[in-house]
């Protein structure tokens, strides 16, 4: 029991993410494709990238959504957050100026915040998923004995 409810809580907390920032992303999104285009890594691919991100979360949280298709969810959210990650380390370590491309509120906190947040969310994933994959142990068999 306190298994589901953990992955519940989980999956509940990367669908307010994903949602959340996509929509803030989308509400904004002349703002969120010139942003990203001012990014060192990403000025070539920020038209589709405007594009992509946010329907990417979307469909992210409505794969966790939907029980048949959870666990695809939970990878791919891992899959995202290792991505966001690694491209917040590769800016803060190679770039001298640092665009935020996040939406809402997220967009406010300083890089070190964002690092941890999304190690955070890292973690959490992996736990997701191996809640997800960890089955409950079944009861022991009871073995009848047949007396001839």
């Amino acid at each position: 029991m306190l298994r589901k409810t953990v992955l519940e809580t989980i999956c509940l907390l990367f669908i307010l993410l994903f949602v959340y920032t996509a929509v803030s992303k989308l509400l904004d999104y002349e703002n969120f494709r010139v942003v990203i285009g001012q990014s060192p890594l990403l000025t070539r691919f920020a038209p589709v990238l405007a594009i992509v991100v946010p329907l990417a979360e979307i469909l992210i949280a409505l794969l966790l959504v939907i029980p048949r298709y959870r666990r695809l969810g939970l990878y791919a959210s891992f899959a995202m957050m290792v991505l966001f990650t690694t491209y917040i380390i590769v800016l803060v370590t190679l770039s001298e100026r640092i665009p935020c491309s996040c939406g809402g509120v997220i967009s406010r906190m300083t890089w070190k915040q964002h690092l941890y947040f999304n190690i955070g969310f890292v973690l959490l994933a992996l736990l997701g998923m191996w809640l997800h994959t960890k089955q409950p142990s079944d009861p022991p068999r009871q073995t009848k004995l047949v007396h001839a």
